[in-house]
């Protein structure tokens, strides 16, 4: 056994108190560094985190503002959704089953969904589960005169979107739907709340911020065990703006009626003056309250996304094979090149050969020896590849950049609009947009094929329309708007006269009036009066996809001095412009002189 001396416990005893104040010191100095941390470096943080325990928000949603048309109808505004809920984790089992089967005979609900849903919602630890979404005025008066005997359930309200007239103007007017969680992330600091509506197309996405007002609520004081003590002030929510359109709703439902028949297709209508859209119309077309609807079928959600009749595609602004409408691109080529002035006669024939292939007449006759207006109004094939192939590519690609095609139009809603194809030597010589450049080079059949607006042209209905309108003003390139202006805003409004020969523009004017007057679109006077006088062209192209043809029709009123001009677009639909698309425009122009 080892023993200690006597001085060894006497020095390990003198160090204790020194160890102890060594060790009591740095615990000091810790809880010294932590009170500055939380009193001082993180004070603010704190007292949020304080705050946010003690103060509570109660969010008050604000009203979306309303779409109108220019005579102040409603084509978009907000309405309270009345949904019947129930809270599984709040029920009073005792009196469940009693409620249960009193609610399903008072609103005709089958009281095993109830149970399905009760218990679906007791599994999941769901706060609330929705019955009945959307209940209709009947079923919430019953309820409520009921509302004593029923008190394991309850009626939720939420502020949704509505359209009234339902799928009319939908591609233009657009939907909203509720943000993702991914979009929250850096919408939240604009003010957005989680599932918060926001614009998606059309309308709706384009004039998001001006439409969709501020969030406003109620601050409340509560305790530690968060119970209400006091109001500590109210912020109103701000109503979004009111926006009113160019849309005419006499024009609107009767673009929308014509086009009924048709497989697909497109109408517009248009103040060549301005720019103005006064209807714009495309079909298969889509039910705008599909997104207001908390639940969505698999078979509606399918029909909608996965149809391959695409009805969320906008025709209107998306490119096809143009036909004979194209016509007027080619002449203006002849006439601003010199190559073929305002005299031009010219011989047609039953066929033109270019390259390997004979190009034939329509009448598989030709016409005689024509010039541009007699051109026009018989909508000769073989005048126009004449003009076409001796102006060449390069000369008509370029009267057609004047014209606005290759291009987006300028309407608000550009996200849905396609740019179309006007095609050129260069595009050839790189490769036509598939092939190796200097592989593809131009060949003669290209522009005999360009001429009549085929092959190598796409366009879009809103580019015929702003092309027509340049010959129907007297030469001013408009941009298209649908959103209406103030005479100050619309001074602003591109209106781009162009370098183009009055007297060339007048001549094709002549040439659209004796469509009219006495050739393909002569059908436009039958079963009509007081029409004041309308110029116009027809138009059947071969579908380049491979499709059944397209029918075309564009004409503006009146002939001088035009306020209106249509644009009737029928998709793969077999027969011609003169038998499938004039009478859509027709039935347009009877009722805008009707109601003007």
């Amino acid at each position: 056994m080892i023993k200690t001396s006597p001085n060894k416990k006497l020095i390990s005893l003198k160090r204790q108190p020194l160890v102890l104040i060594i060790f009591s010191s740095i615990s000091f100095f810790l809880i010294l560094l932590r009170l500055i941390f939380l009193q001082l470096i993180n004070y603010e943080s704190f007292k949020k985190m304080s705050d946010e325990n003690r103060i509570r928000l109660i969010a008050s949603q604000p009203i979306r503002g309303r779409i109108l048309d220019k005579n102040g109808n409603v084509l978009a505004d907000s309405r309270v959704k009345y949904s019947l809920i129930v809270k599984p984790q709040s029920v009073n089992k005792s009196n469940w089953e009693k409620h249960k089967l009193s609610i399903a005979d008072l609103l005709n609900v089958d009281s095993k969904v109830i149970q399905t849903k009760y218990f679906e919602g007791l599994k999941n630890q769901k706060l609330s589960v929705t019955i009945l979404d959307d209940l209709n005025v009947d079923q919430l008066i019953k309820f409520k005169e009921n509302e004593d005997n029923l008190f394991s359930f309850e009626i939720a309200t939420k502020l949704i979107r509505n359209y009234p007239y339902k799928s009319v103007a939908a591609h233009a007017i657009g939907y909203t739907q509720p943000i993702t969680e991914a979009e929250y992330k850096f919408l939240s600091k604009k003010g957005y709340k989680l599932n918060d509506l926001i614009g998606r197309t059309g309308i709706e996405y384009v004039y998001e911020d001006f439409i969709r007002g501020e969030w406003g609520g109620e601050m409340v004081e509560v305790n530690s065990l968060g119970k209400f003590q006091r109001s500590l002030g109210i912020k109103p929510s701000k109503q979004g703006n009111d926006i009113e359109l160019t849309i005419d709703m006499n024009l609107q439902l009767v673009a929308e009626k014509v086009l009924k028949d048709k497989k697909a297709g497109a109408i517009i209508v248009m103040d060549p003056r301005d720019g103005a859209i006064r209807a714009i119309s495309s079909k298969p077309t889509f039910d705008l309250n599909f997104f207001s609807k908390d639940f969505k079928s698999e078979k509606e959600y399918n029909e909608l996304f996965n149809s391959p009749e695409k009805p969320l595609f906008n025709r209107a602004l998306n490119a096809y094979d143009p036909g004979s409408v194209w016509k007027i691109v080619t002449a203006l080529a002849g006439l601003e090149s010199g190559k073929f002035p305002i005299d031009t006669m010219l011989e047609t024939k039953s066929c033109i050969t270019y390259g390997s292939q004979c190009f034939r007449e329509h009448n598989d006759l030709g016409f005689g020896v024509i010039g541009y207006e007699d051109a026009l109004r018989v909508s000769s094939n073989t005048f126009f590849y004449q003009v076409g192939y001796g102006v060449g590519v390069d000369e008509i690609y370029k009267v057609s950049k004047k014209l606005g095609f290759n291009a987006l139009s300028g309407i608000e809603i550009s996200e849905q609009e396609n740019i179309g194809l006007v095609a050129n030597s260069e595009w050839a010589i790189e490769g036509r947009g598939w092939g190796e450049p200097g592989r593809t080079p131009w060949v003669p059949e290209d522009i005999a094929s360009m001429s009549i607006g085929q092959f190598v042209v796409q366009v879009t209905p809103i580019q015929i329309a702003r092309a027509y309108a340049v010959i129907a003003n007297g030469g001013y390139l408009v941009t298209p708007y649908l959103v209406k202006k103030d005479a100050e805003n619309l001074s602003n409004q591109k209106r781009i006269k162009l370098d183009i020969d009055p007297n060339n523009i007048e001549l094709i004017k002549r040439g659209l009036r004796k469509v009219v007057e006495s050739g393909t679109g002569a059908s436009m006077n039958y079963g009509v009066s007081n029409l004041p006088p309308v110029s116009g062209k027809t138009g059947t192209a071969e579908d380049g996809e491979g499709g059944l043809d397209h029918a075309w029709f564009v004409c503006f009123t009146p002939s001088e001095n035009s306020e209106l001009l249509v644009v009737a677009f029928a998709q793969n639909t077999p027969g011609g412009g003169s038998v499938h698309a004039l009478p859509m425009a027709r039935q347009i122009l009877n009722v805008w002189n009707e109601k003007k």
